[in-house]
């Protein structure tokens, strides 16, 4: 019959104090408890941890031995029972959020930065695909949450509006509208735009088709089969416009600049917005549901455990 954590912490305990009537008011048990469980020990492992007097305890050469012994592996199952305990709690484990936007800078980096920082035991990783791949991945449990352009309903996952970022114009900076600061869509009613044909492109798309479109006329837009990346290193070539979110904004191209764009009201903005199983048991899920209602002072409910 093996012995369990519990007898090898009674014996570290009586090794520590030199006392079973000592270890036994450290442990909060009655002493007979204690003595009797660390016999019990001895039985199984056929000889004696503790010479025994009035006096107290001492250990054997071989309880001596036993005592290291025990000791990593009363910390190991301690480290055990703790990361399971975090891991329930959404304190540890792992959380795998999905997206297809750059995070190079805005609100997703700065979550994503600020969740790794107060919660580092938790295994926090991303994934980049399209919004179809997200979906699927919610779907099977690989995707936690996926954090996506836009503000609409996906049948089978709760979604929630998490935050807004500027619409950003990417342009040469030898084109005439490089020279201000700011940008108007009547501004751009006459320019050409490539945009990328994977997400969230073709939803770009649909924005300047229904912020430039004019008396039946359409702007001029080139979709292609390559990464934002890549668009935005043509550019400098004179080959057109761009338009990306601001978290796509910290990194730089060769003679390309950066303009926010305006409509009546203001500065451009689009939505974005968490996608999650409501049936997801991750604890951690929970908690950065938690976290991203707090940090942009939302107000959903977070489903129970």
């Amino acid at each position: 019959m093996p012995f369990d954590i519990r007898q090898l912490r009674y014996a570290i305990a009586a090794a520590d104090h030199g006392s079973f009537y000592r270890a036994a008011q450290a442990m909060g048990v009655e002493q007979s408890t204690l003595s009797r469980s660390v016999l019990k020990l001895e039985r199984m492992i056929g000889d004696n941890i503790f010479n025994r007097s009035r006096a107290g305890v001492t250990l054997t050469i071989a309880g001596a031995q036993f005592i290291r012994s025990s000791r990593p592996m009363v910390a190991s199952a301690d480290r055990m029972v703790e990361t399971m305990r975090a891991a329930g709690q959404g304190r540890a484990g792992g959380l795998m959020i999905g997206h297809y936007n750059s995070v190079s800078a805005g609100n997703l980096r700065a979550t994503m930065l600020k969740w790794r920082q107060d919660h580092p035991d938790v295994d926090l990783d991303g994934v980049e695909a399209t919004r179809s791949a997200l979906f699927a991945g919610l779907d099977t449990g690989e995707i936690d949450i996926a954090i996506l352009l836009g503000d609409a309903n996906h049948d089978g996952f709760r979604h929630e509006p998490f935050w807004s970022e500027r619409v950003i114009i990417a342009l040469p900076t030898d084109h005439p509208l490089a020279e201000r600061k700011l940008l108007h869509w009547t501004d751009l009613r006459r320019e050409r735009f490539l945009l990328t044909a994977s997400d969230p492109g073709p939803e770009i798309r649909d924005m300047l088709l229904g912020r430039l479109s004019v008396s039946g006329i359409q702007p001029e837009i080139s979709m292609h089969k390559t990464s934002r990346e890549s668009v935005l290193s043509v550019l400098g070539g004179g080959f057109g416009l761009t338009v990306i979110c601001e978290g796509a904004t910290g990194v730089r191209y060769p003679d390309v600049v950066y303009r926010p764009v305006h409509g009546e009201q203001g500065a451009t903005r689009v939505e974005y917005s968490g996608y999650w199983r409501e049936d997801n048991g991750n604890p951690a899920l929970r908690r950065f549901l938690a976290f991203v209602r707090d940090r942009y002072s939302l107000s959903f409910d977070i489903p129970r455990a």
